[in-house]
């Protein structure tokens, strides 16, 4: 069969996307989203590294081999493909594309950490921290949290210091939250005393990923001095279901903001990020538009600041941005900067975004979808210290 596409498709052969989906009685392979239907790519291009259930097998193969499968994939997909490689997306389940080795969370945006800085901190001359903008700040997750979208997110719990008590109580978070975020995938690692320079941060990066950091602010405020966010983040992160290609958004890099001088092993001959506009919706209206193209640091900058100390990568490694806010009203990414409340069990969270390019396409990312469902259950002597 010849898969028809609609007009300026943002999954047209220009995107490419990397799965992994399910048929019906059968095992997870890798595919290929093109339009709206999903190529298993074992059967198209006649290799085993695709019939399996993850794509770190193939993203450990590095950068010449994802551009010679690139090249296959346009070649291939723009000709007649066999039926039995050929699934509607309405027809199969997408699961992990990958297998996340190791996972850490930036603060890459200036005007998130602005906002929450003025919410924290409203008597500091300065919203920033000092080290701000020096380095990117960060922290260790859990990867066997990260779940994929359409993956319900439970309430959690934990200790919280009521507003006006002296001691914590234990219970499910009253002050549950999304992150906007972009994930970005590491195909190739490094060994333990090595680094990654920001200049070579393409022989490493495999493709991105939208991403949702749920975090229980009340959880957060009471734990994260003097360490940062430990069981306040730590319950559930979701990805989209569909890695992009970095290839694919080539056309998509622009600089970013004027940033103020850096140590050198952060200076970048034109550090790059993104063109990427991301939606939040809950409960199908959308609550903010936050532009990624406005984010301070570099996902380069990002992964050479992972490693400077010598701190071993592995395929499959996932760093995110931090949340992704704009500078105008109606782009937080966060809704403790939106200042309208917090999530209530039932709520859906969908994440969208697209980036465009330098010729006017546009790349699709899927979706990051996620519904709050209650606590797990647990005794009322467990509720105070």
């Amino acid at each position: 069969m010849r898969i028809d596409l609609v007009p300026d498709d943002p999954f047209g052969l220009h995107n490419l996307p990397y799965g992994v989906y399910r048929a019906a009685g059968r095992a997870p392979r890798v595919g290929v989203r093109l339009g709206s239907y999903v190529v298993d790519l074992s059967r198209l291009l006649g290799d085993e590294v695709f019939a399996t259930g993850s794509l770190n097998a193939f993203m450990a193969q590095g950068p010449t081999r994802w551009a010679s499968v690139r090249a296959d994939l346009a070649e291939a997909l723009a000709g007649e493909v066999s039926d039995e490689a050929v699934h509607h997306l309405a027809d199969v389940t997408l699961e992990l594309p990958f297998e996340v080795a190791d996972y850490v969370d930036f603060y890459a945006s200036e005007h998130h950490a602005s906002n929450l800085g003025r919410l924290f901190r409203p008597e500091a001359p300065d919203p920033l921290t000092p080290n701000w903008k020096h380095l990117p700040i960060g922290y260790h997750g859990r990867s066997a949290s990260i779940v994929v979208s359409g993956t319900d997110v439970v309430r959690p719990c934990g200790q919280r210091l009521p507003p006006g008590a002296d001691k914590p109580v234990f219970g499910p978070s009253t002050r549950l939250d999304l992150e906007c975020e972009l994930g970005f995938v590491v195909g190739v690692g490094t060994g333990l005393g090595s680094r990654i320079a920001a200049a070579d941060a393409d022989e490493h990066l495999f493709g991105v990923v939208l991403f949702n950091d749920w975090s229980a602010r009340d959880i957060q405020a009471w734990e994260y001095v003097p360490l940062g966010p430990f069981l306040g983040k730590s319950f559930a992160s979701t990805v989209s279901a569909w890695v992009v290609p970095m290839a694919a958004l080539d056309g998509a890099r622009i600089a970013v903001p004027p940033q103020e001088p850096v140590l050198p092993y952060l200076a970048m001959d034109g550090p790059w990020g993104l063109d990427i506009d991301l939606a939040v919706s809950i409960n199908g209206e959308v609550v903010s538009r936050p532009p990624y193209a406005a984010t301070y640091w570099s996902p380069a900058q990002m992964l050479a600041h992972l490693t400077v100390n010598g701190a071993a990568t592995r395929t499959g490694d996932l760093f995110a941005s931090g949340t992704v806010s704009g500078p105008g009203r109606g782009q937080q990414g966060s809704l403790i900067e939106i200042g309208t409340g917090f999530l209530e069990d039932g709520d859906e969270v969908v994440i969208a975004g697209e980036a465009r390019l330098a010729d006017g396409r546009r790349i699709g990312f899927g979706e990051a979808v996620g519904r709050v469902v209650p606590a797990l259950p647990w005794g009322e002597e467990q509720g105070d210290v």
